[in-house]
Order: structure tokens, then C-alpha cells, then sequence
């Protein structure tokens, strides 16, 4: 991206707009450890955390129903705008959406419909896979592209006249100017293992938990099996000795025949413990404590007390500002004194912090009446902010 020159101000570009391509389908390898390979797209990250892992599902769905269910407060109170939050219609809610894409994606995009008044009376969330960034040709965003299927439909970076434009919320990316980026990348490589971990636990139930071995051959001349005959005792170990189904059938050896079993035991060969490192990771990777996923650790009242305040501080609080700030920002084209802000007094995980604070604000004597409502984010006495 180009900036403009000190003292003057950057103009539109009357060339044709650039489609910026999309973020994931170049972001993510299928390889574990090496920077070559298949490309692997954002429906195939999605797939294998949320549809198939059960400790991603479990913290993307923590982190985006605790911020739909955030209590929030307007200003002015009681404001229109907290009933097209609400939404009414079934399904999930349109800040659940928008939490779990900018987990995901590290993208969401809100598209707003106005009624005969002109005024918003429905929030869209749009799926941020779908949607490109047209950009000038200083690099500046123009426009957004959303298809669906075979529909092409343009939306406008900002609001013109009465068309409005399209509300992008993206993430921090280091290495991108237009497109935010998502946590389901870094927790990839966690989602693998732990995936592949259940697999292999998985196979070892099937086959009942009973390690597998090699049939030797040693008459003992030196003579080794024709083909046909090895080809004849590799199906008959097949159809008589394979699977849970005839685990621990007793085996009657002849001819110079053994059964040499694997050194490693069931216990050797349950990734338990590989299991519950990528689960870490993978709580890590979203921020949610992996306490509140279930996972094996310090489990007492007091520490899970703890870990909710956490998930509280370090990303619902930080996740719900950042929604709620760039959508108020976004409709003061339409309510230009609108201010969201998430009712923290009303959050039972954080009503000790609350405590505290109201008993520190309360005790200062050099403060006036609306000196510490400010503090408290109340409004004055006179009922200004």
C-alpha cells in the first residue's frame, strides 16, 4: 500500500478498480512441518476444526455465545439499534456470527438493509469467505464483492447517498493490508495431531487394544514359502485372526511357524497424552482457558472461578469491544450520537472486579458526584454522559 505525501490528502482513483483475491485459499499448507505442498483452503480449516475436532468446536462456540450473550447498553439508552442486535428470528444471533468468523477468518462483514424511512431496520452477517476486497490502485478499499453461487453483488467501501456500504471487522494480520487473520490457522497444525491422535485410538479400539505381530517362518533348512502359500496364510490371517471380532482368538501354529508379538503394549500405544498437549494448544490458539473445555488439569471450584474471569478479560471483552465499537461507528451515518458498549456492572464473572472498583470509587473523597459516575461509565446527575 502506498501513502499519500505530507500535505496532501489522497483522492479516489478513477482507474478500474483491482479484486484483491481472498485470504485462506494461499495461507495454510496440508503439511505439517514444511512450507511446500497442496494449499489448503478455508473450508477445509473449517471442516477439520469446527466440524470434526470437538475441543475447536467447543472453544470457537464458548467465545461466541458468551459474546452474543454479553448484556450491552446503549447511549442514548433503550436505543433502536439493540433490537436489530436481538435480531428475533431463529437461528444464531448476528453477533454470535459475527464472533465466530472473525475467530475463524479473522474477517466479518455486516451488510445493513434500510426500511421506506431510510433508516437500518435489518443487520445481515455474510459470510466471510464469499466476500473479496476491490481495492484502487494505491491499495485503498473501493468496494467489497460478494458471490453467492452465481450472484456477483457489489457493495460500496463506505455509505453513498442512500446506498450503504459494507461494515468490515477484520482482525490484526501482519502481513496483510486488507484481510484480518483468524485463529483456525495457527491452530491447525494442533487440530491435525489431536485429530490424527483420535484416529489412532480409534483403530486401537477396533482392533480391541490388542497389539499386532509378525508371523515368522523358520523350519529351520533355510526353505522359505512359495507365493501361492504365503498369498494362502496371509488370507487366512486375514479372514480368522484380523479384526476386533477374533482379538484374542487362540492361534494353532505349525511347521515351523511363530508369533512374534510387538514390543509395545496398549498403554505404549494410547496417545493420551499427545491428545491433551494438542487440546492445550488448541484453547491456546482461541484463548479460551482449557479448563472451560474439560480438559484434564487443575480442576477445583476456585481455579475454574479464575479461568471464567480470564475467558472475561482476555478475549470476550476485548472480542465484544471490538464488534460493538466498529458497528456503532459504522451507523452513525444513520445515528450519529450511537455508542455501544458491553454493561460490564451486569457480568456475573466480573462482579468481584465491579465490587472493588465501586468500593475504590466510593472511598474518594476528592471526587464529586458526577467524577466518579464518570468513572463507573454511569451518566452525570444532570443525565449527561
Amino acid at each position: 500500500m502506498r501513502f499519500p505525501t505530507f500535505g496532501r490528502k489522497s483522492r479516489p482513483s478513477q482507474t478500474a478498480p483491482m479484486v484483491r483475491p481472498p485470504l485462506f485459499p494461499d495461507l495454510i499448507r496440508a503439511n505439517w512441518n514444511a512450507n511446500t505442498g497442496p494449499m489448503r483452503s478455508y473450508e477445509a480449516l473449517v471442516r477439520d476444526a469446527y466440524l470434526r475436532n470437538p475441543i475447536a468446536q467447543r472453544a470457537v462456540r464458548i467465545i461466541a455465545e458468551g459474546a452474543a450473550g454479553a448484556p450491552v447498553r446503549s447511549n442514548p439508552p433503550d436505543h433502536p439499534v439493540l433490537r436489530l442486535l436481538g435480531g428475533g428470528e431463529p437461528g444464531p444471533s448476528l453477533i454470535e456470527t459475527v464472533a465466530a468468523n472473525l475467530i475463524l477468518h479473522g474477517n466479518a462483514y455486516i451488510e445493513v438493509g434500510l426500511g421506506a424511512s431510510g433508516l437500518p431496520v435489518a443487520l445481515y452477517s455474510l459470510r466471510p469467505e464469499r466476500v473479496t476486497v476491490e481495492a484502487d490502485t494505491t491499495g485503498w478499499p473501493v468496494g467489497y464483492l460478494y458471490r453467492a453461487g452465481t450472484t456477483l453483488q457489489r457493495f460500496p467501501a463506505v455509505t453513498v447517498g442512500e446506498r450503504p456500504g459494507l461494515l468490515h471487522i477484520r482482525s490484526f494480520h501482519p502481513l496483510d493490508d486488507h484481510y484480518g487473520l483468524g485463529c483456525i490457522g495457527a491452530a491447525n497444525a494442533a487440530v491435525e495431531t489431536h485429530n490424527a491422535a483420535s484416529q489412532w485410538n480409534q483403530n486401537l479400539l477396533d482392533n480391541a487394544a490388542r497389539p499386532s505381530g509378525a508371523l515368522v517362518y523358520d523350519p529351520g533348512d533355510g526353505s522359505a514359502l512359495s507365493a501361492d502359500q504365503f498369498d494362502r496364510l496371509k488370507a487366512e490371517m486375514v479372514a480368522g485372526f484380523a479384526g476386533a471380532a477374533n482379538a484374542g482368538r487362540p492361534m494353532l501354529l505349525d511347521g515351523g511357524m511363530k508369533w512374534q508379538p510387538l514390543s509395545l503394549t496398549p498403554a505404549e500405544m494410547d496417545f493420551g497424552r499427545t491428545r491433551d498437549t494438542a487440546s492445550r494448544e488448541i484453547a491456546l490458539a482461541f484463548g479460551v482457558p482449557p479448563m472451560l473445555l474439560g480438559l484434564s488439569g487443575d480442576n477445583a471450584f476456585a481455579n475454574y472461578r479464575e479461568a471464567n474471569v480470564a475467558l472475561w478479560r482476555l478475549t470476550l471483552l476485548p472480542l465484544t469491544s471490538r464488534i460493538y465499537g466498529s458497528l456503532a461507528t459504522f451507523l452513525h451515518d444513520w445515528w450519529p450520537d450511537l455508542h455501544l458498549a458491553v454493561d460490564r456492572d451486569a457480568i456475573p464473572a466480573l462482579s468481584a472486579d465491579r465490587e472493588r472498583l465501586w468500593g475504590q470509587v466510593a472511598g474518594a473523597a476528592f471526587l464529586t458526584d458526577d467524577e466518579k459516575r464518570h468513572l463507573l461509565g454511569l451518566d452525570g446527575l444532570g443525565g449527561t454522559p
